[in-house]
């Protein structure tokens, strides 16, 4: 662990995702309008650590396509080299190819970690696990071997083979389903 006089480095690439979806009061939906991570952030006490956000897209991910799977993936490998892990929150719809991606572009075992977090329910709803999911990333990336891993709802998995399990509603190995 370092200490607050040597902070760890992280940065924390938004794309969007249920996880920064706001309530739009003029229509009643959820959207990606604008993104909360910066409210979320500044209720936690994150000593020994400095986050840098670097916002790259604000989608659903169900909107995503490769290339927009390929431009995370290439910020990811080149703050890859200013930083010691990188979090990236993510729709949970296609957050598995995002992360074999990752592993393709950059390998198993990239220089750092790599995890990607989103929610099955936006920060904004009272039922809500979206803190949990960005707590449980910020511990990981700390702790975990360079690799691509997926942190979310007390389970870390790590890439290439993880998938949604659309029943439970969280992340598996392929070979669980």
């Amino acid at each position: 662990m370092t200490s607050s006089a040597n902070p760890r480095r992280i940065a924390i690439l938004s794309t969007g995702g249920t996880i920064e979806k706001t309530y739009n009061a003029s229509d009643g939906t959820l959207a990606n309008q604008r993104s909360v991570l910066e409210i979320m952030l500044a209720s936690l006490d994150l000593y020994g650590v400095v986050v840098d956000r670097f916002p790259v897209m604000n989608k659903d991910s169900l909107e995503m396509t490769d290339a927009d799977h390929e431009r995370i993936a290439e910020a990811a490998g080149e703050l890859s080299a200013t930083h010691a892990g990188i979090i990236i929150t993510h729709g949970t719809d296609r957050l598995q190819f995002t992360g074999e991606r990752l592993v393709q572009r950059l390998g198993k075992r990239p220089h750092v970690p790599i995890i990607l977090t989103g929610a099955m329910r936006p920060y904004e709803l009272r039922n809500t696990d979206a803190m949990q999911n960005l707590t449980e990333a910020l511990l990981a990336i700390q702790i975990v071997e360079p690799g691509v891993y997926v942190v979310m709802h007390n389970r870390v998995l790590q890439f290439p083979g993880v998938v949604k399990d659309p029943q439970r509603l969280q992340f598996c190995r392929a070979d669980e389903l």
